[in-house]
């Protein structure tokens, strides 16, 4: 998710404990993943909230979403460059027919 190397870490490590102290640094540590843990859960509560709300299904958009991720450039590199087949992020999502150009 985030491009976060070990030197990265190590530096914020370091910092944590200059801030927070030896002794405050674990409550601390806990007291963030419990705010993340909220986070996520207002955020998903809100997703499925404004879903119910205007009656949408978004397991189609989340399949094209999902869908999408075969199109990202690294993958789309490793697909090339690597001699074993490579499936798609999602095998259950159908390609879009093709469109007809005369159709319209």
């Amino acid at each position: 998710m985030f491009d976060i190397g070990i030197g990265e870490i190590l530096l914020i490590g370091a910092l944590a404990l200059l801030v927070f102290g030896p002794d405050r640094l674990p409550k601390a540590a806990a007291d963030a993943g419990r705010w993340v843990r909220n986070l996520r859960e207002m955020a998903s509560g809100a997703r499925k909230d404004l879903a119910d709300s205007a009656g949408l299904d978004l397991s189609d958009a989340m399949d094209t979403m999902r869908s999408l991720q075969d199109l990202h450039p690294r993958r789309i590199a490793s697909n090339l460059l690597s001699d074993d087949p490579v499936e798609p992020a999602n095998p259950k999502v159908k390609p879009p027919a093709s469109m007809d150009p005369d159709a319209t």
